[in-house]
């Protein structure tokens, strides 16, 4: 079969999930993402980061500014519970030439970290992207040396691809970035488990998981 091209790159819309809105990153964003990246132990997420920890929410705002100016696509995460920014993540290395596009620029913040929250913002672009727009390869990337990222990606369902040596130089340190990738062949499988995971009947009145997600292309 001769493959395809995406229909286009994504757009500035919302896309809703059981636990978290993601919608396109804006100013009125800044005070809640400054309030998380300021928590105790909210400014050392920022260590594998481009940008460093906003010192006020004026410095939120002009990075926000700043991103919308660039060509990523960036968007908040909003916690459907309680209405707040938690975190931001974005579309990078967009090619719908190709099929090809990358998350990217991801924080999420202590509230959402290693929780359903974190997994519906995943789950949420990996399914527009292959189900609304075509996308054939979605990508993750990270510097090799932040464990943390790797293992996320594993647990995704991502396939890791290799290592690009001496890939770029960010905040006066050499980096190795690893490559991770997902198809449009193995999502269908992944979607299931997501979905199954991802249902409030998996977990319990505390929000704890009932069974482990097993995103296994």
């Amino acid at each position: 079969m001769t493959p395809q091209p995406a229909r286009f790159a994504p757009q500035p819309i919302v896309l809703e999930g059981h636990y978290v809105r993601l919608e396109p990153l804006d100013r009125r964003h800044a005070a809640d993402l400054f309030a998380v990246a300021n928590m105790p132990g909210g400014a050392e997420r920022f260590r594998w980061l481009f940008s460093e920890a906003p010192e006020s929410q004026a410095a939120a705002e002009a990075w926000i500014d700043q991103v919308n100016a660039g060509q990523d696509r960036y968007v908040a995460v909003i916690d459907q519970a309680s209405g707040k920014a938690v975190g931001q993540q974005a579309w990078m290395r967009i090619r719908p030439e190709h099929g090809s596009i990358e998350i990217g620029g991801v924080y999420w913040g202590l509230p959402m970290a290693r929780s359903r929250l974190a997994t519906e913002a995943l789950f949420l672009f990996a399914r527009h992207a292959f189900d609304d727009l075509g996308y054939r390869r979605f990508e993750w990337k990270c510097n090799n040396a932040n464990e943390p990222s790797k293992a996320a990606a594993t647990r995704f369902g991502f396939r890791f691809e290799g290592i690009f040596r001496q890939d770029m130089i960010v905040k006066g340190q050499s980096r190795d970035t690893a490559w991770f990738s997902m198809l449009d062949t193995e999502w269908p499988a992944l979607r299931a488990e997501f979905e199954r995971w991802l249902s409030p009947d998996n977990f319990d009145a505390a929000g704890q998981q009932k069974t482990k997600l097993s995103a296994r292309a």
